[in-house]
């Protein structure tokens, strides 16, 4: 039973990361593709799935067409109540819901002065007054949700849930124009990003060049305030210690170059995101040893 998602980028597509983590995070079964966000082509690419005209949309095993992230979220929880995309206790559940709500309709200062993007951490960004109050909004709702239903683990609610898959975007902002927040609220950003599934999506979308880079600032740039990657690069030829790729099984087509060693995947793609963060893939993290 596997789905399809369609999504528009992985670097500046705020609510596409949103769909993509309901997937990822829960482990049900999708088909991941994308629509033409930067090239002019979303119009014609969604056309099948009418009337969807904004990413993410979700095609579901029966071919029901469901978009906008707030109505898909609900759909996949209604569809998969095992998977625990929403908190189990009926207080904390209601709770969780309040804040996919509000910020599903909400913080539209942050949204619009800090277009997420994950490229790196802008310096000097002041921001205005209105995003300092939709800031003080969002920390005390997350020290709610921790203080209240978090004691269980590093996420709003304890365990990873949609509340997390909601506000991994609001993290991602915070980190990516250094906006001020209080230690606790720093923490959970440090959490969102430190997190397997977000250097995934992260490493894809940085092997995706732009020019003109959307959103871009007039600002002076310091590297992505995640975890620092491992040192790689991508190397000429196909000799590689490993005669399939660690994600594909296919046979080795392109090489990177990491600590002396030469290890191979089945495409540029698969060797690209790889170079971008090695630490981010298990499968080639227990490749290296």
């Amino acid at each position: 039973m596997t789905y399809d998602l369609f999504i528009g980028d992985q670097t500046f597509s705020s609510w596409s990361l949103r769909g993509w983590l309901m997937f990822e995070k829960f482990g049900i079964p999708v088909r991941v593709n994308m629509v033409g966000l930067y090239a002019g082509t979303m119009a014609a690419d969604l056309a099948p799935l009418a009337p969807a005209r904004l990413v993410p949309v979700m095609r579901l095993p029966d071919g029901v067409v469901v978009g906008d992230t707030l109505a898909m979220a609900e759909t996949l929880a209604e569809r998969h109540p095992q998977a625990g995309l929403w908190p189990a206790d009926p207080a904390a559940r209601a709770l969780a819901r309040w804040m996919v709500a509000e910020m599903h309709s909400g913080y539209g200062a942050l949204r619009a002065a800090c277009p997420m993007q994950l490229l790196h951490r802008y310096e000097g960004f002041a921001p205005p007054a209105e995003v300092l109050a939709d800031l003080a909004r969002i920390e005390e709702m997350w020290t709610l949700a921790r203080d209240r239903h978090g004691a269980d683990g590093p996420w709003l609610f304890g365990a990873y849930s949609l509340a997390d898959v909601f506000f991994a975007p609001v993290a991602a902002r915070i980190a990516g124009y250094g906006l001020p927040v209080g230690p606790g609220a720093a923490a959970y950003v440090a959490q969102v990003l430190e997190e397997t599934a977000f250097r995934q999506w992260r490493a894809q979308g940085l092997v995706t060049r732009y020019d003109p880079v959307p959103y871009a600032m007039d600002l002076p740039v310091a590297p992505w305030p995640g975890p620092v990657p491992l040192e790689a690069r991508a190397v000429a030829g196909t000799e590689a210690e490993n005669a399939a790729c660690p994600y594909s099984g296919k046979p080795v087509t392109d090489v990177l170059e990491i600590g002396g060693r030469r290890i191979g995947f089945c495409n540029p793609g698969c060797r690209d995101k790889t170079v971008n963060d090695p630490g981010a893939w298990p499968k080639f993290m227990a490749l290296l040893g």
